[in-house]
Formats: structure tokens, sequence, C-alpha cells
């Protein structure tokens, strides 16, 4: 007897390849999957301003990436005693509004020569909520919690995401003709307005997912990390303990099943080694004993073979230190 039902997902193996480059933009659960991406040592640009929960403010932001339009001073806006801007997560914001305003400028140029190399561009949608600012009628990404009456509250119709998604498909290609544009909804839940509003958010976000992706069969497609999550997992032990989150249990099965699906075994095996090599890129080395230089020099040993395994490697921004 089964107790479980297993998601069975077609699969794409090798459409996606350890070398090829990715952005990832979208919910806190793009940033959990990202992180597994740069813990295998792909070459992946994850959420370059700030977490994206909402579809219209991802047709902005990508928008601006792809037209590297840079913030102007009258974007910016103070509160709290430091300077914001609704499009960016709150780690930009700053007391001085000159660096700022060149903090975001240069995330926008980095984030427009990424979205032009990269052959996937993957985009989780969190919810189909939006925040209008009351007083321009702007849908925010972000309120850095400035007071709630200062915002309208209103759930996008799946028509109007199915739009927006199309049109940044579109954008997409029209900058980068090589791309691959991949959706999958955010397996978060949204609770504050309650379990029965985040059933018809999430709802809403997967229809208009599949409209889109009729209209650009080509170069879209749909990863189910959504139901994974609510029909293989389903069960709490499988939230974090804020029951909204993913556990780490739950990420890792869903990161597994994503390389099963698009990794080939050439990849795969790359991907095992990168792991490997950023597991002990995690430990701390305190002393100069002679056990802990043997393990920096081993270390070392192995990074300069993975490089010459896989050279692509050679430009990896690296963030450790052998």
């Amino acid at each position: 007897m089964d107790f479980r039902t297993v998601i069975k997902i077609a699969p794409h193996r090798g459409e996606i390849r350890h070398s090829d480059r990715l952005m990832l933009i979208g919910s806190c659960f793009t940033d959990n999957i990202g992180a597994r991406m740069r813990t295998a040592m792909m070459h992946a640009d994850v959420n370059p301003l700030g977490t994206v929960y909402n579809p219209k403010s991802l047709q902005r932001i990508v928008g601006r990436i792809i037209d590297n339009r840079q913030v102007a001073d009258d974007e910016l806006f103070e509160a709290g005693g430091l300077w914001h801007h609704f499009d960016f997560h709150s780690e930009f914001s700053g007391t001085d509004r000159d660096s700022v305003k060149s903090g975001m400028n240069a995330a926008i140029a980095s984030a427009n020569a990424a979205i032009k190399s990269a052959q996937w561009v993957i985009i989780t949608l969190g919810t189909a909520i939006c925040y209008e600012f009351a007083d321009t009628g702007t849908v925010v990404n972000n309120c850095h919690k400035l007071p709630a009456d200062r915002f309208v509250r209103r759930m996008a119709s799946a028509n109007e995401i199915a739009e927006i998604l199309g049109n940044v498909a579109d954008s997409i290609k029209a900058v980068n003709p090589q791309s691959r544009v991949m959706f999958t909804v955010s397996p978060i839940r949204h609770i504050g307005d309650g379990l029965d509003t985040n059933s018809l958010s999430k709802a809403t976000l997967r229809v208009a997912i599949d409209a889109a992706i009729s209209l650009h069969p080509n170069f879209c497609s749909y990863f189910p990390s959504y139901e994974i999550m609510l029909d293989d997992l389903r069960d709490y032990r499988f939230y974090a303990a804020d029951m909204v989150h993913p556990s780490e249990v739950a990420i890792s099965y869903i990161w597994q099943l994503f390389a099963e699906t698009y990794f080939d075994d050439k990849s795969l095996a790359a991907i095992d080694r990168c792991q490997r090599l950023s597991k002990r890129l995690a430990h701390r080395i305190m002393t100069d004993s002679p056990e802990n230089l043997k393990f920096r020099e081993s270390t070392r040993q192995m990074w300069e073979q993975l490089v010459n395994d896989y050279p692509y490697l050679n430009d990896f921004d690296q963030n450790f230190n052998i």
C-alpha cells in the first residue's frame, strides 16, 4: 500500500548544464534554491535587487534590469533614518542617499549583464496579492515597514498576471534570444490574510502561469515546487517551526528532484564534486596546526583539480580563501 503521492515530473535531462549561467528572480524560495546552486558552484545570479513577491513588481524590476534603468534621486524616500526604494530589498537601504543609490545602480548594471548572458531565467512567484502605494497608485515590492494605511491591497486576476508573465518572457527573449524561462510557484505559505486567501492566490498564480506558457511553449516551462510541497511531502514535519516556510529537508528534497529532472550524469557528477568542496570550505580553520595546514592544502588541490576538469569554474566568483 502506498501512503504518499509522488509527483511525476517529465524528464528534461541535460536541458540545464552545470556550466550554464542562470538568473533566479522571485520569492524567498528563490533564495533557498539559489543557495543550493551556489553551493554547487553554478553561475547563478540570485535576486540581484532582492526578493520579489508579486507579478507586477516582477515585471517592473525585470524591465529595469533589461533597460539598465538607473535609480534617480526622486525614487528614493527616507523613513526611520534610512533611505529606501520600493523596488529594492532593505539590504540596499542606508543612511547615506548617494551611497544607497550607487549600490542600487551597481546591482542593476550587474544584473543587466547577467540577464543578457543567462541560458535560463527562473522565476518563482510567491503571491498574487499586490500592495499599491496610496500616494501614487504604484504597486510596491517592499513596504519598508511604512504604515499599512498608506497602501491599498488587492489581488491581481489570473488574466492580468498571465499577460504580465507573457510580457516578461517576451522582454527576456528579446534581449537574450538564446535564453529559456522557467516559472514555478513558491511553496511558502502567505497566511497573513488567511489560508483561504493563500489558496486563492496560489491557484491564481498557477492558472496564470499555465496560460502564459501555452502562448510561449518553445521557451517557457514550469517546475512544480508548490505541488511537490503540497502533495508529495504533505506533512507538517517538512515545514520549519513557523509552519509557513519549508524545512531544510524539504528544500533539499525539492532541489534533488530539480537536479534529477534537468541535469545529465556529467553535470550531476560535477555538482557532487563541487558540493563536497563547498562543504570543506565551510570549515573554519582557527589555527595553523599541522592537521589544519594539511586540510587546507588538500582542499586547494581539490579546487585546482576541479578547475582543470571543468575550466568554466575558473571564473566562478570565489568568496573563499584556500
